[in-house]
């Protein structure tokens, strides 16, 4: 048996259950979880922002060590520790083939299929994008398994499977932050976090967060920060006096709502470029001038999954992590058990710290 955080219906309250984990089928692999962070997404997804089938184990940023291979898999061994990758690329599909693997087809297929039952009575569950880390152990596709490099801590690792690979790659991959550009990045949560990180990596001068809450202010400059700004109707302004008047060369925006994607993009200079990386609802519209949009030529985009590769990002950012250029423990405000998850997102709905860790 293994304990498990379980969302039994869309808006339900998470109940911490035993589950049983079946033995990795063929191309399986079984992990004992160390440690998974607590995303926005997985918010998203028990609220249903994010369609996800129940009931489910969530959870999707986690590192752990493999236990069990099943038949056919040769990547990985028992015993190698392993960070999980919950949005494995296919390889076949029409993107895979353009080597744009963040836009996979099949990406989120295995979160459609039951993988574990409830112990109490049977039923079956599904798992949350596919990775179900909210868990002691978890099975997946040995696709979803990344090798850990030597030199990163187990625990934080877990935080490089969404997090920073996501706030790496929109600094490097999407925005293609040059050293000296000035970066404004909205929202000072766990990939917020990790984007300045990745922005002061970049070589990147004037670097300005912005977030609802004041408290967060020495967390993002720790992080990389050379100013802060409280947000409020000011804040484009604000942005645009730090930077001689033209606006910032780039805007990432980590939040997901239509005021603060529009905030991010009056706040970027003539020409720059606007990235957006957090998950919004459908409801939450933005809406441009066609003459703004002639005017400024400013670049607007979506990010997904920070545009990475992580096979290949994986071992960039354990080099950063072993240098000391990438800081994976400063992001993490609060230590917890799987009982703490629903604290954690009250305190991510509130504004609250950076990266919450449950440590399995």
């Amino acid at each position: 048996m293994t304990r498990a955080a379980v969302l039994p219906a869309v808006n339900a309250p998470l109940t911490i259950a035993d589950i049983d984990v079946p033995e990795p089928g063929p191309g399986q692999v079984k992990v004992r979880l160390a440690a998974a962070g607590v995303c926005h997404s997985d918010l998203s997804l028990s609220n249903g922002t994010l369609k996800q089938p129940v009931p489910a184990v969530l959870g999707h940023e986690g590192a752990g060590t493999v236990t069990a291979v099943g038949e056919g898999v040769t990547a990985v061994s028992p015993g190698d520790r392993v960070v999980l990758n919950w949005a494995p690329s296919c390889g076949d599909c029409h993107f895979c083939g353009l080597a744009e693997p963040w836009l996979c087809a099949n990406a989120g297929a295995a979160a459609t299929a039951p993988y574990a039952r409830l112990t109490a009575d049977g039923s079956e569950l599904y798992p949350g994008l596919g990775t179900a880390v909210f868990a002691e152990e978890t099975v997946v596709s040995a696709r979803a398994v990344l090798p850990l490099p030597d030199g990163v801590p187990l625990a934080e690792a877990a935080l490089l499977g969404c997090a920073v690979l996501t706030g790496y790659g929109a600094v490097h991959h999407s925005a293609a932050v040059r050293p000296g550009e000035s970066v404004a990045v909205f929202g000072v949560g766990g990939v917020g976090l990790s984007v300045l990180q990745s922005a002061r990596i970049a070589g990147a001068g004037t670097i300005v967060a912005v977030d609802v809450s004041p408290a967060k202010e020495e967390l993002a400059r720790a992080a990389g920060a050379t100013e802060f700004i409280t947000a409020s109707d000011e804040t484009a302004k604000r942005i645009r006096q730090l930077t001689g008047g033209y606006g910032t060369d780039v805007a990432i925006e980590c939040v997901g709502r239509a005021d603060t994607i529009r905030t991010a993009w009056s706040a970027t200079r003539r020409g720059g470029r606007t990235t957006v990386v957090g998950i919004g609802g459908k409801d939450q519209q933005v809406t441009f001038s066609a003459l703004e949009l002639f005017y400024f030529g400013r670049t607007l985009s979506g990010c997904v999954y920070g545009n990475s590769d992580p096979a290949k990002d994986l071992p960039v950012l354990a080099e950063h992590v072993r240098a000391g250029r990438l800081d994976l423990s400063a992001m993490v405000t609060e230590r917890i058990g799987l009982d703490g998850i629903p604290g954690a997102f009250e305190a991510m709905l509130a504004g609250r710290g950076g990266r919450a860790l449950v440590i399995l």
